[in-house]
């Protein structure tokens, strides 16, 4: 009995190998087939060929004023901690929109929602007014805070194949990546193997990749980390550029002063938790302290409407009361003759207004 079962046991397991030969050969026959049609250098067809048969991705527009992304009471948590807690924001067509934080805060987290990467424990995602599909992250370039890229090959070789991951056709891709390396002046680097670059240069190559099948909206997680002072400008004209096409950008990152340079609105996440919203000039306007900044040869001793004056040296801070305006302090000092270098409505940076919101939560 024993001999029977284990001779049942050796013939099932040829049946099994015989079933993968096979599969394998008509597999590898279909790939020779493939090959021969296309040239050895044409690594984008070789890889993807049902992609690189076909055309970009169709796109419809969005009606005017749709938003190109909408999220919806979004939740997220890894066991027993909530990384992400109940959040709403919308991004326009065509704005540059931070998220903003500390490091841990859930911006990435967030994002990985927004890619489809991992999925929310409750709430929505709609992108480009429809739910998260492969056709909507094919009009999305991504840029994540892991930097990564084939180390082995050239980098004419990982932006084709990176194209045709998107659905971009080889001749397309190829005079596309050759354009935006001319303007991020990487041409002469082509034929280099991504190992062979710098980590500055490779980050930029990244960059591109994004960006080559032209996506509607992009999403940038931390894209200046550790790029040097030239490269960080190039990088922030090219979003100035890309906003000036009409595209839609979010830029995750932990650095304010990026945030007051170049979005149109934020969101300010805090330990999971939505804290701030809005345009930069509404969020200051609502954290002013009703004070004023003043360089002066000298202040008037019956200077009113001053509630508590603090004297920095180079300049004085007056906190105004509750009824006079900065309008009538600066008639009473030239009324008083003083010579005037400097007057300013006093307003926080966003960098002081986040340490004073999460602060709160200490």
């Amino acid at each position: 009995m024993e001999t029977v079962i284990a001779l049942a046991v050796v013939f099932a397991a040829a049946v099994v190998l015989r079933a993968l030969w096979t599969r394998r050969r008509r597999t590898r026959r279909r790939e020779t087939e493939f090959e021969e049609q296309h040239p050895v250098g044409d690594h984008s067809a070789v890889i993807r060929p049902h992609l690189a048969a076909s055309s970009s991705t169709q796109r419809s527009s969005l009606p005017p004023g749709a938003p190109a992304i909408e999220v919806s009471h979004v939740s997220k948590s890894f066991k027993v901690n909530k990384v992400v807690d109940d959040i709403s924001f919308v991004v326009n067509q065509g704005e540059v929109f931070g998220m903003v934080g500390p490091n841990g805060a859930g911006k990435t987290t967030t994002i990985r929602m927004l890619m489809d990467i991992i999925k929310p424990d409750a709430g929505a995602i709609r992108i480009m007014s429809q739910p998260v599909s492969d056709d909507t992250k094919n009009r999305v370039g991504y840029l994540p805070e892991e930097r990564g890229l084939y180390r082995k090959i050239t980098v004419s070789d990982t932006l084709d194949y990176l194209a045709a991951l998107k659905g971009v056709d080889r001749g397309r891709a190829s005079s596309r990546a050759a354009e935006l390396l001319r303007e991020v002046n990487m041409f002469e680097h082509r034929k280099k193997k991504v190992e062979e670059l710098s980590r500055g240069m490779g980050q930029i190559v990244q960059f591109v990749a994004t960006i080559l099948h032209e996506p509607d909206l992009i999403v940038l997680d931390e894209p200046f980390s550790g790029l040097d002072p030239v490269n960080t400008e190039l990088l922030k004209g090219f979003i100035h550029d890309l906003k000036g096409q009409g595209r839609s950008i979010i830029l995750s990152t932990h650095m304010m002063n990026q945030v007051e340079e170049l979005c149109d609105r934020f969101l300010m996440i805090n330990r999971g938790e939505a804290v701030l919203y809005g345009s930069l000039e509404e969020i200051r306007s609502r954290f002013r302290d009703n004070s004023i900044i003043i360089e002066c040869d000298h202040l008037p001793p019956d200077l009113t409407g001053i509630a508590r004056t603090v004297d920095h040296g180079r300049y004085v801070k007056l906190f105004l009361d509750g009824g006079t305006s900065p309008g009538q302090v600066l008639r009473a000092l030239v009324d008083s003759g003083a010579a005037i270098d400097r007057f300013e409505v006093s307003t926080p940076s966003l960098h002081e207004i986040f340490i004073q919101v999460a602060g709160r939560g200490q």
